[in-house]
């Protein structure tokens, strides 16, 4: 009696077992000849038996597609099809208007409304071209020739600056359009923007442009050292305009420390901790392969002058 009573005050460790009725050989047959696996004695042997009953059940067949569902995919995809080629369109009406000449003897009402239908085919342009396939047809359609030939030397501020944005829009994080852009002779022209116009929204927006050639791309930071870009961010940086300021402040740090370097980068003893606590700072590729000997040490005291001295003096 005091084992039934201890025993009824804990749970269970396994089921109980089968009734007589189903234990007796007439049954026990039955089941063997059934093949049918025996009942589980424990609380394993039910979650294996779950398991298995899980495994064992067939997937459900597909069911077909309902012409309903069929007809909504097709309008889906004839729908982006659609937009694509109409974005096309729109580009090739916005390079239609770009293209045009200047009316040469208009009145200032015509000069007016001639260039801000100039500045809005630009902006169309900036918009459908931060998608990177727009940006590729934009470029098939010679538009980067007309932006970097043209506009970006016109004579309205609204024109100059938006010129700039686009191909830094078109540029970004694209290695293909950068070495176009950079084949066309942009930086040099965006260079000359960011150091001499006198309309700083056209500074800010060169600016921008040329931070998108120079990172993380070799072949715009070795034309940015061959035309002295540092000089010229560093004269940026002497601007009153508070957005040049940082932004130049922001690029000048990237190039120098690094970070913004593609991998084909030297290194040299200095200033900069590398892993394992080991001085050591990045150096642009063109500074080695000048031969220059303690390349980084040189590009570092050039930019110690330019803080101190940025005039050059």
């Amino acid at each position: 009696m005091a084992n039934q009573g201890s025993g009824s005050s804990r749970l269970p460790l396994a089921l109980p077992p089968a009734s007589q009725g189903c234990s007796s050989g007439g049954s026990g047959s039955s089941a063997g000849g059934s093949g049918n696996p025996p009942p589980p004695r424990n609380l394993q042997g039910l979650l294996q038996m779950a398991i298995t009953a899980g495994s064992e059940e067939p997937d459900p067949p597909p069911e077909p597609m309902s012409e309903e569902r069929r007809q909504w995919l097709q309008e889906a995809m004839s729908a982006a099809f659609r937009g694509q080629r109409e974005e096309v369109e729109q580009m090739k009406n916005c390079l239609r208007v770009l293209s045009q000449p200047t009316p040469p003897s208009a009145g200032e009402a015509e000069l007016a409304a001639d260039q801000q239908e100039r500045e809005g085919a630009l902006e169309l342009l900036a918009d459908l071209c931060e998608n990177m396939d727009n940006a590729a047809d934009f470029c098939q359609l010679s538009g980067m020739h007309l932006l970097v030939g043209r506009y970006l030397e016109a004579g309205p501020a609204g024109l100059r600056w938006r010129a700039a944005q686009l191909i830094g829009t078109c540029s970004q994080n694209v290695a293909a359009i950068q070495e176009q852009v950079l084949g066309l002779g942009a930086l040099r022209k965006l260079l000359r923007l960011l150091d001499r116009d006198p309309c700083d929204a056209v500074r800010v927006k060169a600016l921008f442009a040329i931070s998108c050639l120079v990172r993380e791309q070799e072949a715009g930071l070795l034309q940015f050292l061959r035309l002295d870009g540092f000089s010229v961010l560093m004269r940026a940086m002497q601007q009153q305009v508070q957005k040049l300021k940082v932004k130049s402040a922001f690029l000048l740090q990237n190039l120098l420390l690094g970070d913004g370097l593609p991998p084909g980068c030297a290194r040299v003893p200095g200033a900069r901790a590398g892993p394992g606590g080991a001085s050591a700072a990045p150096v642009p590729a063109a500074a080695a392969a000048r031969g220059v000997p303690g390349g980084a040490g040189v590009l570092r005291k050039v930019a110690a002058d330019l803080f101190l001295h940025p005039d050059g003096r």
